[in-house]
């Protein structure tokens, strides 16, 4: 036939449209191999439409006609073959992708069979169209051409009863616009020439690839395949825009200016209307745009939001708190409610990756097993699950069979390596799937959430460190006050044993003591002198033992609150140079100088007696015990306005610096006093103190290490 130029126009036009889906799609997402695929597929199906039309050209020579009906057969093998990895790809089914090899690889040999003689032998002109004459191959190309056409057909329908919500329209559709182009397709360009050697029919063919064209794209717009909705969408309003300020602006050109003016008007008067015609254009067109826009979006979007809204109400999320849980659960609550998915939720891993913790809904849960797999693809940001072909299928058909659409990968350094944990999404409520927008706004949610989750976790440690920190002051505290009652309990049993053993003592010695006395005496008859001086030290022992368990008995008195002040009228003056006395001897053994400067006239005290005369008797002992032989000891009292003072002072041994705070509390000894006298018990001096103060006193302490101590008091005449 000659070039008929309405037909041409047809199927330029069929073959146009199926480019622009296919193209659509591919450039949308030139990476992903469903979208490069079905472009492939289009691409061989226009071919396919303009090689037909071609194929019955009477105005070309023989041998290119007949190459040009063998590339027909090939070419719409070639893009069923494209359609097969198509179907296999979108319906994910098992079968199809172990057999996926072998099923091209004869599509693509039977494909070849037409090029040859044994595919096609001869073109034949019948009236207006060009009859084939087949090969011995030619059932061989047809029959593994119906079998492609059966698997697409089968695996659609498969994938149609197993689809949830989201996916049973989009492959109802499919189904239906590729079962009637391919069935009609193949009845008019191969079943009915073949059976009945006509090719008549090959004529109306591309007519209904019609079908395909428009079935796809309904499911573009409709229900988002390829995800390219938006991009129509928005092409749709800017037409809408475009059109409607033209009309506009074509109305009041000729329409206004011409009804105004007239046809005689003056040029300056057109110039004026043409000039606000244009001013109302570029005023007009931000506004339309922006209506048409909210328009189109309320047409064909049911899950429609505001990107820079959910941005901002995201930040102050992030800058009202730095708790991990209730900021993580805002977030996916902001998330569930502007993006519409089934669940959202966060899965937070522990620092060595072993366990996971769910914030959010619990169908957005990832065990280990999962995170583990998702982890070795080392991919940051956001992770379409259809679109990991590298995932183990068990796995992947595990999430999604959760409905789990996408997981964004919170990392900082982007890689997925150093993982904190995963952004979970399910499927959308409306059954739509995410789109372009959609994954470049969770692009960036995840890129925000990555340093808040950060600072997050890190606050949480520090909370916790703190938890386990009190943790541990409050169990050593109930250990040291277990301790500290054992310790007073075991306090409470030593001065029960020294008041026993104090009183048990007391009553022998007060005799011993008293009969030394008798025989220094000589109530017992006569004694010499060396006997004398020997009763005399063994009577002064026994003092000093009195002396002692005084102490003893002092001390277990302040535990019990028995230790009583009884004060009487004291002559202090003389008191002092009783002790001296006694202590005369010692000194004089010791060749050391013991010197009293006893106060001409000293008034009356209240004092008690007894205890203040056992204060004075230490003060002056341990002067003497602890000042090396040769050395000298000075006892002074002085009676002042307001009160009176007595000083011991000695150039003996001193007390080092560093231990001298230690002074005064109950059986503490200085290291050289240790050594000088390793006997002592430590209680003198803080019996002392405690008398002094409870006489209303104070001590008085000096010292410096191999110079001497000054040990005393002072006590208010007032008191």
């Amino acid at each position: 036939m000659l070039m008929n130029s309405g037909l041409f126009f047809i199927n330029s036009l069929v073959a146009l449209s199926i480019l622009v889906i296919g193209g659509i799609s591919f450039l949308n997402n030139p990476k992903r191999k469903i979208n490069r695929t079905f472009f492939y597929a289009t691409t061989g199906l226009a071919a396919w439409v303009m090689a037909n039309y071609f194929s019955n050209a009477t105005n070309l020579s023989h041998d290119t006609v007949l190459l040009i009906n063998r590339l027909v057969l090939t070419v719409s093998g070639i893009a069923v073959i494209y359609l097969v990895l198509f179907s296999i790809q979108a319906t994910e089914i098992p079968l199809l992708q172990k057999i996926k090899i072998p099923l091209i690889s004869l599509g693509v040999i039977s494909s070849l069979i037409p090029m040859t003689n044994l595919g096609v032998k001869d073109i034949l002109l019948q009236g207006s169209v060009y009859a084939i004459t087949f090969g011995p191959l030619s059932f061989l190309y047809f029959l593994v051409l119906l079998l492609n056409v059966l698997i697409i057909v089968g695996s659609l329908i498969v994938a149609t009863k197993r689809a949830k919500k989201q996916d049973k329209a989009r492959f109802s559709i499919m189904l239906f616009s590729l079962f009637m182009t391919l069935a009609l397709a193949v009845a008019t360009n191969a079943a009915i020439p073949f059976i009945t050697g006509s090719f008549a029919a090959t004529n109306f063919g591309p007519l209904f690839t019609l079908i395909l064209s428009f079935g796809f794209s309904y499911a573009i717009v409709k229900h988002q395949l390829f995800d390219v909705r938006f991009l129509v969408v928005r092409s749709l309003a800017y037409v809408l825009t475009i059109a409607t300020l033209v009309a506009g602006y074509i109305l009041v050109i000729f329409g206004v200016a011409g009804s105004l003016l007239g046809t005689d008007s003056v040029s300056g008067q057109q110039i004026t209307i043409y000039v606000i015609a244009t001013l109302l254009f570029g005023i007009s067109l931000n506004p339309l745009k922006h209506f048409f826009d909210s328009f189109t979006t309320k047409l064909f979007y049911r899950d429609a939001y505001d990107t820079r809204e959910l941005l901002d109400e995201l930040n102050k999320i992030l800058v009202a708190t730095v708790d991990v849980i209730p900021l993580l659960e805002q977030s996916a609550k902001l998330f569930q409610e502007t993006l519409k998915p089934e669940f959202c939720s966060f899965v937070l891993l522990d620092s060595n990756k072993n366990t996971t913790r769910t914030i959010g809904s619990a169908k957005g849960s990832l065990d280990a097993q999962q995170v583990e797999a998702i982890s070795q693809i080392h991919q940051g940001g956001v992770i379409i699950i259809e679109d990991l072909p590298n995932l183990n299928m068990e796995i992947r058909q595990g999430l999604l069979g959760r409905n789990i659409s996408i997981v964004g990968v919170l990392s900082s350094n982007g890689k997925g390596t150093d993982a904190l944990g995963y952004l979970v999404f399910g499927n959308k409520q409306s059954g739509n799937v995410y789109t372009a927008q959609d994954l470049q706004v969770l692009d960036i949610i995840v890129n925000e959430l990555v340093i808040a989750v950060q600072n997050a976790l890190r606050f949480e440690e520090i909370q916790a460190f703190n938890i386990t920190l009190q943790q541990k002051v409050d169990e050593a505290t109930k250990l040291l006050r277990s301790s500290n009652e054992k310790l007073k309990a075991l306090d409470e049993t030593k001065d029960d044993f020294i008041s026993m053993a104090s009183h048990q003592l007391r009553t022998p010695l007060t005799a011993v003591k008293g009969y030394v006395s008798m025989v220094v005496e000589g109530d017992a008859g006569k004694i010499s002198k060396q006997q004398k001086a020997l009763l005399e030290q063994a009577f002064l022992s026994s003092q000093r033992m009195v002396y002692l368990i005084s102490d003893l008995l002092n001390v277990s008195r302040l535990r019990t609150g028995k230790f009583v002040i009884e004060n009487r009228p004291t002559n202090l003056a003389e008191v002092i140079e009783a002790e001296v006395s006694q202590l005369q001897e010692a000194a004089k053994s010791n060749n050391q100088t013991l010197e009293y400067k006893k106060p001409a006239s000293f008034p009356e005290m209240n004092l008690d007696e007894t205890k203040i005369r056992q204060v004075i008797m230490n003060f002056m002992d341990n002067a003497l015990h602890y000042t090396q032989k040769g050395g000298h000891i000075t006892v002074s009292l002085k009676d002042t306005d307001k009160s009176i003072e007595f000083i011991v002072e000695d150039n003996g041994l001193g007390i080092p610096k560093a231990e001298q705070k230690h002074l005064f509390t109950k059986f503490f000894r200085a290291q050289n006093a240790k050594k000088a006298r390793p006997d002592g018990t430590g209680l003198g001096l803080f019996m002392a103190k405690k008398v002094i103060i409870a006489q209303g006193g104070a001590v008085l302490f000096t010292s410096l290490e191999g110079r001497g101590s000054a040990f005393g008091f002072t006590i208010p005449k007032s008191k």
